[in-house]
């Protein structure tokens, strides 16, 4: 079984950070396994189509528009993801719709794929992300933690989890 967690967004418009800066996080509190690949995705497109090919699991960690209130966090899974990915909140996110058509198209689409994200409050020029953004990184981690621990993947902890 192969897993990605993959972490999107664009570190210099402020709360788009928070996929990158989550995969950061985790890549600094465990030691992934073999069979799990963390990957900083930036606003990477079509290079990520190896990567991604025939993984038993994809987790994806972005902002999301959903209409819920800033700072919400959620899951999207099953029916949901085709429905978060017809809706574009940013430029980054053209790309990873096309990989996972072009996936499709080659019979290599992830078998399970799960969204965590949360609702940005700003996505205007900056390298910091709000405050209330920045404090749900830990728990962007924790669920991408569970969601792996769940399917029997076994991260080593290398620190205590942030706060």
């Amino acid at each position: 079984m192969r897993a990605v967690v993959l972490g999107i967004g664009n570190t210099i418009l402020s709360d788009e950070a928070a996929g990158v800066r989550s995969v950061e996080a985790m890549a600094q509190a465990f030691r992934m396994p073999d069979n799990v690949l963390l990957i900083d995705g930036g606003t990477s497109g079509m290079e990520m189509i190896e990567d991604l090919s025939n993984v038993d699991l994809l987790i994806v960690i972005d902002v999301v528009k959903t209409g819920a209130a800033p700072g919400t966090v959620v899951k999207i899974a099953g029916t949901g993801i085709p429905i978060f990915f017809r809706n574009k909140l940013s430029p980054h996110q053209i790309g990873l719709p096309d990989v996972l058509a072009s996936l499709e198209l080659l019979d290599a689409l992830p078998k399970e794929i799960v969204v965590l994200g949360v609702e940005p409050i700003s996505l205007e020029l900056g390298m910091a992300m709000t405050p209330t953004i920045a404090a749900t990184i830990p728990q962007l981690l924790a669920m991408a933690v569970a969601e792996l621990s769940a399917r029997g993947y076994v991260l080593e902890p290398l620190t205590a989890l942030p706060a």
